[in-house]
């Protein structure tokens, strides 16, 4: 190999004696040289807003339980709603019928949501889309001078993740992913206990996505066009921040600690392409698909941070297993793991017993559980925790507060899956993540959970 193919190659995070024509590319500029810090929206609290007024894009399953959960928020005006498909946003009419809130509707057409954006009386547009539209919904409504709450991931490529971060920085909007499980009351617990020094120094986390939804990917009518389908023909972990994001807020990252780089690792895949070429033969819906190749059934995928603490992540929804995120904090002092349920506390060899545990939970329940935690159980969504999401998003905005997840941790967090696709492609090899902070990492301050500011917006009861 030439000194030059090979300067190019390990500038990539890529070595090897057999590697794919694709790996020799030049990389975009953006990952060897981060840009300079445009404004730094790390512990950025934007103007005050006493009412939220809210667009909503997207009304399948997670835009439609977004509403059902935001009608107990006050202080919150659900102006306009959008979907491809007129009858989802007639069932949202339908919803809010005899509530404060009638929005109006951008319906039928692809780009229909552009006119939504473009209202000047919305305050946050909140996307609930297929994947490969919520990087360029979200980077149109920020242009538009709108916050952007966006369910995950937020992106899809490298390049999205940059235009987030550059446009978040420019406009000065926010741009949250609508990470719930870093709301999940078990997961709040841990960061709580990390931060109390419970777990000592915190040397190696686990998360993961390991949930059989596989029948629900030939479901024609569970997701608009297959969408979800469709993806899983790139091979990596595609679906990283149920698992990543809590993780990532314990050991502080974009906040005093980064992830350098990262391996991953592929399965075969044993089962989606084999369904798919079943199908095709009595369904001509499926058949285009039966020519392509499916990721594998299990990723792994372990990331090195700066300070030296490992990650370890998987992402499985094909296989017939129990749901799992892991959620393992392993410490010099403790281990905490969630997944088999209930979630359990170590000191060393054995757990703790129940009634010990139930003393810890007690004494390290985080101020956000105590405030609204029962309300949010009743409200529901995933147990509470979507709630505890949106009212925390909320009333953030309407104090001018620092969001707990910021457009770095969207594009951090999102940016693990085509990463790892590339590690994959590349016989696994170390794939360097990119600093989208350039540098303010290390100063950044952690996320607050001490509800030491606002924590005065009200919540209807259920």
């Amino acid at each position: 190999m030439k000194k030059r193919d090979f300067i190019k190659l390990v500038g990539l995070g890529v070595t090897g004696s057999t590697l794919p024509q694709e790996a020799t590319a030049a990389e975009p500029p953006s990952l060897q040289f981060p840009p300079t810090q445009i404004f730094n929206m790390c512990g950025y609290g934007a103007q005050k807003i006493n009412t939220v007024r809210i667009g909503y894009i997207g009304l399948g399953n997670r835009g439609m339980g977004a509403l059902d959960r935001i009608v107990y928020i006050d202080n919150v005006e659900i102006k306009a709603l959008s979907d491809i498909r007129p009858e989802r946003t007639d069932l949202a009419k339908k919803k809010l019928a005899g509530t404060k809130h009638t929005p109006e509707v951008y319906a039928g057409k692809a780009d229909d949501w552009k006119k939504l954006c473009e209202r000047p009386d919305l305050d946050l547009i909140y996307i609930c889309t297929p994947w490969s539209l919520h990087a360029p919904m979200a980077l149109y409504a920020m242009e538009q001078g709108k916050h952007v709450a966006v369910e995950i991931p937020a992106a899809t490529t490298v390049d999205e993740c940059w235009k987030l971060v550059e446009t978040s920085e420019r406009t000065r909007k926010h741009c949250m992913m609508l990470e719930n499980c870093c709301y999940d009351f078990f997961e709040l617990l841990t960061l709580n206990m990390a931060r109390q020094g419970f777990f000592g120094e915190v040397v190696h986390v686990e998360g993961a996505y390991i949930h059989d939804i596989f029948d629900s990917f030939f479901d024609k009518g569970k997701r608009y066009d297959m969408w979800r389908l469709k993806e899983n023909t790139r091979n990596g972990n595609l679906y990283p921040t149920h698992g990543l994001g809590p993780i990532c807020q314990v050991l502080d990252i974009n906040r005093g600690d980064k992830m350098d780089y990262l391996v991953s690792m592929s399965s075969n895949d044993f089962m989606l392409e084999a369904k798919v070429k079943e199908l095709a033969k009595t369904d001509a819906t499926f058949q285009p698909l039966a020519k392509k190749t499916f990721r594998g059934n299990m990723n792994t995928t372990t990331i090195r941070t700066n300070k030296g603490k490992t990650i370890m992540l998987q992402h499985d929804v094909s296989s017939p297993r129990p749901y799992s995120r892991i959620h393992l904090v392993s410490g010099t002092k403790a281990t905490a793991l969630k997944y088999p349920l209930p979630g359990k506390i170590s000191t060393g060899h054995d757990w703790i017993s129940e009634q010990e545990m139930k003393i810890l939970e007690e004494k390290y329940q985080p101020a956000l559980v105590k405030k609204i935690g029962e309300l949010a159980k009743q409200v529901g969504g995933h147990g509470g925790m979507d709630f505890l999401m949106d009212w925390r998003l909320i009333d953030c905005l309407r104090n001018g507060l620092p969001l707990d997840q910021d457009v770095y941790d969207a594009a951090s967090w999102s940016v693990i899956g085509p990463l790892s696709e590339k590690s994959v492609a590349n016989r696994s090899n170390s794939i360097d993540i990119p600093d989208f902070t350039a540098g303010a990492w290390k100063n950044n301050r952690p996320v607050d959970i001490s509800l030491a500011q606002g924590g005065n917006t009200t919540v209807k009861p259920k």
